[in-house]
């Protein structure tokens, strides 16, 4: 089994990082808590969590595909 790959998001261009976020957040089934949020809300708030580290963007070689974790879900991965 392959590893997968942490893609520090700050190698990304400006419109690819935009649309990776805006991909993770029109996922059925993401958790914002409790509250409701516009969509912009949702997208900023993940680029927030991915500046401050606290998310990761990992890349998978068996499916080359992105997903956006939360750096605590790695331990458990």
């Amino acid at each position: 089994m392959e590893e997968r790959i942490e893609i520090p998001f700050h190698l990304l261009t400006a419109d690819a990082l935009k649309g990776l976020i805006e991909e993770f957040v029109s996922r059925e089934g993401t958790d914002y808590g409790q509250g409701e949020y516009t969509f912009e809300g949702k997208a900023a708030s993940v680029k927030k969590q991915l500046e401050s580290g606290r998310a990761v963007i990992l890349y998978d070689p068996v499916t080359e595909g992105c997903n956006i974790v939360l750096r605590e879900e790695l331990r458990s991965v």
